[in-house]
Order: structure tokens, then C-alpha cells, then sequence
């Protein structure tokens, strides 16, 4: 089993359950000195796509899911990792429990572009779902679309 830091629409466990069907929720946590963003916004989605990217001030919540070696392809299959839309990367996420490593999905785009409603409406409600703090979920509802 391996960790996956989960940021955007995969905070959703009911989502996660059909793409992932053998890889269980284990905590929640925080990518510290990242920021979530939008890019991508070129290749042709309804608006930009969800990603991170560095940033000393800020942090994103995350859910931490072990993947199953039997979920692994379909994870990159969904995320478009074979199209050269997003790469999975390492990251250091904190929990309550302590610092874990785990890989998320960063997209291979330029930051910039606004995600459509609809999306963000579903970032904001899977980060609600997945136990965000209500701070965290109404920025997500605040920003531009």
C-alpha cells in the first residue's frame, strides 16, 4: 500500500469509493507551504483544473487514502498521468498523528485560469465532506470562478 495525498475533488470518500474501491480513508492531514491553485485551463476542461504549487504562507488540506496495488494504474489513468496532464510528486503531509510521506498529483501546467462553478462547488463540497475546517471550506466557496 501506498499513501495519496488528496487535495481537490478526491477529498470526497464517497468518490474515491468508485475510483478507488480498494483503497481506504486513513486521516486526514496538511500539505504545509503548498497552495491550492488552478491551471491548465488550455487543455481543453470546462475552466482550469485544481493543483498545488509551493508557497511558504499557505497550506492545503488533504485526505490521506492507502492505495491498493490494485487501484494504483486506475489512480493514474483517472488523473491523466499517461496524457502528460498531472505527475505524482512526494510530499510531506502532517496529521494529528505526526508527519507522513505520501504522493499527490500536480498538474503539468502553468498556474493561472479559473476553474468553472461547478468544479469548485465540488472541491468545496468534498473538502466539507472530508472534515475541513469550516474556515478552509468558505474560502474555497469565496474564490473566483
Amino acid at each position: 500500500m501506498s499513501l495519496y495525498a488528496a487535495y481537490a475533488g478526491n477529498l470526497d470518500a464517497r468518490l474515491m469509493t468508485r475510483r478507488a474501491p480498494h483503497s481506504p480513508m486513513r486521516a486526514t492531514g496538511w500539505l504545509n507551504g503548498w497552495r491550492l491553485t488552478f491551471g491548465g485551463e488550455h487543455m481543453g476542461w470546462e475552466g482550469a483544473l485544481a493543483t498545488i504549487v509551493e508557497d511558504p504562507l499557505s497550506q492545503v488540506f488533504v485526505a490521506l487514502y492507502e492505495i491498493a496495488p490494485a487501484d494504483d494504474e486506475s489512480m493514474d489513468r483517472w488523473e491523466g498521468v499517461g496524457l502528460d496532464i498531472y505527475r505524482r510528486t512526494r510530499m510531506r503531509v502532517h496529521t494529528l498523528e505526526g508527519e507522513e510521506h505520501a504522493w499527490t498529483y500536480v498538474l503539468n501546467g502553468y498556474e493561472g485560469g479559473l476553474p468553472s462553478a461547478r468544479y469548485l462547488g465540488e472541491i468545496a463540497d468534498a473538502a466539507e465532506s472530508a472534515g475541513a475546517p469550516h474556515d478552509y471550506v468558505m474560502e474555497l466557496r469565496k474564490r473566483p470562478c
